[in-house]
């Protein structure tokens, strides 16, 4: 069984048992939440469940294991002729939640 769960604004398949990074929640380590924005939901055994836009009282429960922040990208801006060169470096700050059960089916 697996569901298709929005957060943040990106689509995340989760699976029960599954560890998946999303963006920064307002959450604290060891917290269980409930992700309720379930876009579609594919039982093991019959039809999949599809959203219009989503399904009504399904939830997804998951348990925040990390804050953290992803690994650096560097960010070049370059004009050539110019003598302009910049070099600017990101971490993009992410939750890691450990998906518990699907519910709603």
């Amino acid at each position: 069984m697996y569901a298709i769960v929005r957060t943040g604004g990106k689509q995340y398949r989760a699976e029960p048992g599954q560890t998946i990074d999303v963006e920064r929640l307002p959450f604290a380590e060891g917290e269980s939440i409930e992700l309720d924005d379930v876009l579609l939901i594919v039982p093991d055994s019959g039809d999949p469940v599809i959203g219009q836009p989503t399904v009504d009282g399904a939830v997804v429960k998951a348990t925040v294991v990390e804050q953290g922040r992803g690994p650096k990208i560097f960010v070049w801006k370059y004009k050539p002729r110019e003598r302009y060169r910049r070099r600017r470096g990101h971490r993009q700050y992410f939750t890691r939640l450990q998906i518990n059960n699907i519910t709603g089916v």
